[in-house]
Formats: structure tokens, C-alpha cells, sequence
């Protein structure tokens, strides 16, 4: 699975080759992969049917997700993205659920999930997509007060590190998405088969192999 995080391009990117997989080969349309509902925060769910691609060297495909969803959740990264941002403002899952109007094991799971380790290492994938591309920005944050609130303002100061540098309307949670390479929640693994594809940082590197083209 690759992640996009300009869709609108992607059909003329694949035309001109700018997609590429793993390998480094180019990627050639291979129909599509199953449609799915995704639920969003302020807005209706949306049915998503992602490209499916195939490498012209390896013969490997792909499937090409749009990068405000996140693999294997059925809420778009925005809704989790608020509930992250609730439990570092110290709100229990309980009235995140409440307030995001999700099942309350669902919102409980989320958040058992940014736990321990895992919060240090969004930091860290944060830090490094900022101090890329614009180490600057580094200096002008706060302790939070917690290694979750630590790495939302980590991740926060990258997408501003990025929208310096290109200048381009990216929503907020689809490039923190791309910097973590779509683990917000999911422990990192070194076999994560999720990589990234789309403009974000040509520099980017994390746990997950990237593929990536400034705008």
C-alpha cells in the first residue's frame, strides 16, 4: 500500500511516471481496489475505491491510498487526529467518544494505542520531517507537558516546515499522516508494508520506505 497525499494529481502523475514503486520503477494503472466507507469529522462519510497500481519492473502492485484515511480504519485521519489532540488536553476517552459521536471501545482503542513507545516514535519521525525541512521551525515550540502533547506539537511544527517550503494546501492530518507514514496509531514495525507517495519532503525517511516528489 502507498500512501497519496494529492489525489487531485494523481492520474497525471501516473501518466508522467511521477509514482513510482518500491523499486524505483514507475507504476502502471492496474484498475482499482475495493470501494470503502470513511467516516469524516464534520461531514458525511465518504465511499473511497483506491487505485491499484502495478510496477513495470518488479511486477509488484499496489494499492494507492489517499493519505487523510488511514489504513485499516474506518474514520478518516482528521477524526482521529481530534481524539488525539482531546487526550493530550487530558480529556478521557469516555467524552472524546461522547464528543466525536464513536462507539466508546472504538475511541478506548485509539488511544490505548498512542501508549508508551509509540508516542516517542511519532516524535521522532516528526522531528526529522521538520528539521528537513525547516530546522527553524524546531525552536519556536514548547513541552506540552506529555510524550503525546510532545509529538502533536512535533507533528504540528513539520506540516508548518512544510507549508513554508511549498506553499501548497495540504490538509493538516493528511501530511501527518505522510510523516509517519500512516501509523498515527499502528506500533511501528520494521515490516510495515506501508509506504509513502505523494509532496511531501524528498528527504523523508522513517520505519516505512518512501516514495516522494516535491510539488
Amino acid at each position: 500500500m502507498l500512501l497519496i497525499a494529492d489525489t487531485g494529481r494523481l492520474e497525471a502523475d501516473l501518466g508522467t511516471g511521477r509514482v513510482v514503486c518500491r523499486c524505483g520503477a514507475q507504476l502502471r494503472r492496474w484498475g482499482f481496489a475495493a470501494a470503502r466507507r470513511v467516516r469524516m469529522l464534520s461531514a458525511p462519510s465518504v465511499t473511497v475505491r483506491p487505485r491499484r497500481v502495478r510496477c513495470t519492473r518488479c511486477r509488484a502492485t499496489h494499492v494507492l491510498l489517499p493519505a487523510w484515511c488511514l489504513p485499516r480504519h474506518a474514520d478518516a485521519a482528521e477524526v482521529i487526529g481530534a481524539a488525539l489532540i482531546a487526550k493530550a488536553a487530558g480529556h478521557g476517552h469516555k467524552r472524546i467518544a461522547a464528543q466525536l459521536g464513536r462507539p466508546t471501545p472504538t475511541v478506548r482503542g485509539w488511544l490505548r494505542r498512542t501508549r508508551g513507545p509509540h508516542c516517542a516514535w511519532l516524535y521522532r519521525q516528526a522531528v526529522t520531517a521538520a528539521g528537513r525541512l525547516d530546522p527553524d521551525v524546531l525552536n519556536h515550540t514548547e513541552p506540552a507537558g506529555s510524550a503525546l502533547g510532545d509529538a502533536l506539537t512535533a507533528l504540528a511544527a513539520a506540516v508548518t516546515a512544510w507549508r513554508h517550503r511549498f506553499g501548497a494546501s495540504v490538509p493538516s492530518w493528511t501530511l501527518a499522516v505522510m510523516f509517519t507514514g500512516g501509523c498515527l496509531l499502528a506500533p511501528p514495525r520494521i515490516d510495515q508494508q506501508v509506504a509513502s507517495a505523494g509532496r511531501v519532503c524528498p528527504q523523508q525517511t522513517s520505519s516505512t520506505r518512501t516514495s516522494i516528489a516535491s510539488p
